[in-house]
Parts: structure tokens; sequence; C-alpha cells
């Protein structure tokens, strides 16, 4: 099936839109329109650019952006470690000055010990808790003590507001299908994709755009261009439930009269960008994913996932998201 033309583009020259203004727009994305070779992708699934920085100097690393934006696991094993390692810093400079100089520590013999006995004085020092079955003798030993404590108290804070800025964040979580699809639409056919609000957070006016990335041969050098498609809908006021965004494939779109193999030597991405207000939040938010040529399935449709029940409640089915059933799609 796949290697019939089902109305699927025509990249080959560019596209026109309606009226005859080229929809090729290779400023939009802030992607440009030459790297000497094929990309793997733009965008990745979660959002992420594909894009590995290099030449990055240290003043230009962000510590609160970069704690942020971290995932949760690896926060926490950042946390962690600097909470070890200043423990263990702070338990040899006390090693150093002595372990005499800790109350109770002239009676503890092997190094392992000496430490272990250090590492818990600076810990309990660093938190500010205070046993009080160990404490800092002479005078240097106190100034060290009262340094950790102050930078303790500094730690937490900006720990505190890595936390706050973590959960003050909008987020939304938005689940989008596996898969876009070619499916039969009306009497042509169209590119879709599903979308699902995957948390109990209302979002509201919800925007979608989808960008076509392929690559074409000009004078000799392979280059990117960028072809927005017009959506059937582009914009939702409330999203309840899922949301199928549809491009239809007509004979003004940048897909008409093209087969898969035709996307596949195009390398052809679809590009797409939501924009939704949190009603939580009250801020907008921001996500992004993108479907490769290899990541559409040709001659199918998405299947009813939201149902009433006995009770004249919806019940919808989010980890039916992605299921689809073949459809025949129409030929031109």
């Amino acid at each position: 099936m796949a290697n019939r033309r089902f109305g699927l583009g025509r990249l080959m020259g560019g596209s026109q839109k309606p009226g005859g203004t080229n929809q090729d727009d290779e400023s939009d994305l802030g992607f440009g329109s030459s790297f000497g070779g094929v990309v793997r992708r733009m965008i990745n699934r979660d959002g992420s650019f594909n894009i590995r920085r290099e030449g990055v100097r240290l003043r230009d690393i962000n510590a609160y952006v970069y704690l942020v934006t971290l995932g949760w696991g690896k926060l926490l094993l950042v946390v962690l470690g600097a909470y070890m390692i200043f423990n263990a810093v702070f338990a040899l400079i006390y090693l150093g000055l002595g372990i005499e100089t800790l109350s109770g520590g002239e009676a503890i013999e092997g190094w392992f010990n000496q430490f272990s006995y250090a590492f818990f004085f600076s810990a309990q020092t660093f938190t500010t808790v205070g046993y009080g079955a160990i404490s800092p003798i002479g005078l240097l030993t106190n100034f060290v003590a009262s340094i950790e404590a102050m930078i303790g108290l500094m730690g937490f804070a900006v720990a505190t507001g890595v936390l706050w800025g973590r959960f003050s964040r909008p987020s939304a979580k938005i689940g989008f299908s596996k898969k876009g699809i070619i499916a039969p639409y009306q009497d042509i056919n169209s590119f879709q994709f599903r979308m699902v609000n995957r948390r109990k957070n209302q979002l509201i006016e919800l925007e979608v755009m989808v960008t076509l990335m392929y690559y074409k041969m000009v004078d000799g050098v392979r280059k990117q261009h960028f072809a927005r498609l017009p959506l059937e809908r582009d914009s939702v006021a409330l999203f309840p439930l899922t949301w199928t965004v549809v491009h239809p494939i007509d004979r003004t779109s940048p897909l008409y009269n093209l087969s898969q193999e035709d996307l596949e030597m195009k390398y052809a991405e679809f590009l797409i960008i939501v924009k939704a207000y949190d009603d939580t939040f009250a801020q907008h938010v921001h996500l992004r994913t993108s479907y490769r040529y290899d990541e559409l399935l040709f001659g199918a449709k998405f299947v009813k996932i939201f149902f009433d029940d006995e009770e004249g409640n919806i019940k919808l089915e989010m980890d039916k998201i992605s299921h689809c059933e073949r459809a025949e799609l129409n030929s031109y």
C-alpha cells in the first residue's frame, strides 16, 4: 500500500499556499537551512532539540537553570553527592586539625573510625542539628565549625529555592500518540496525530503549529526546507478529552501526491509545537515533539477511546491513545 500514491505532496519543487504564496519559510523555527548533511531529527520525541553544544565556557553555565530543569532522579543524585562530598571535605579538615579537637575524639582509634567520627560531626554542624554529643574544642576548630554552619544554612537556602522553582514552574504533561498516521479524511486523505492531557490540571486555549521539514537539493547542495501545514483546526478552547490534529492533504498541501518512499527519500519530519494556558498556574506552557518519516502509519485511523458509562459519566481510556485500526486510503 505504501508504494501507491494517495495524495501525499509536492516537496520536489516547493509548495504554494492558495493564492500562490510560497509556504517554505526557513526562518520561522530558527533551524537554518543547511547543515551539509542529513540530521537524524530536529526535535526529539521528548521535546528537546537534537543539538549537542560544544565550546561552552564555565561562565555560560547557569547552575540554577541546570538544577531546575534536571530530572528528579539526577537532581537527587546531585544533592546527595554534594552533601557527601561536602561533609567528607570538612571531615578531612577536622582530622587535619587533630581528632582530639573534637570532644571524645581522643578515645577513637583507627583512621576510618576517626574519619567517621569527624564526618558525623560535620553532618551535625552542616545541618545545624547539634546533638551535643560531639563539640569542637579550641579556637581554630570552633572557627571552622562556624564557617561550615554558615555554608550549611546558605546551601539549604539554595536547595529550597531550587525545589520551589521546580514545584512552582508550570509544566504540562500532554501525551502524544506514538505514531503519526496518514488516514482517510472526507473524500481525501490527511496527516493526523492525537493528544491527551495526562494530568488533572485544566489546559485551555490550546494552539498547535505543525511544520514539515524536508531535504531538497539546491544548486548541488542539500538544504533543509520548512513548510507550514494548514490544519483543520489549529486551536481549541477546552481540552477535556483527546484532540486529533488533522492536516487535510488537498492539492495545496506540500504532502500532495507523495508516497511513503518519497517522504523517506526526503527524510521528512513533522515538527509539532503546542501552546496552552494552564489554569492551575495561570501561565502559558509550551510543548514540542516530532514525527519522522519512519514514525508514520499509512492507511490507518485512530479508534475511539472515550465512552459514556452507565452513570452518565465520560470514561477516557488514556492508555489507548495510540491505538489504530486499518483504513483504506482514498485515491485521487
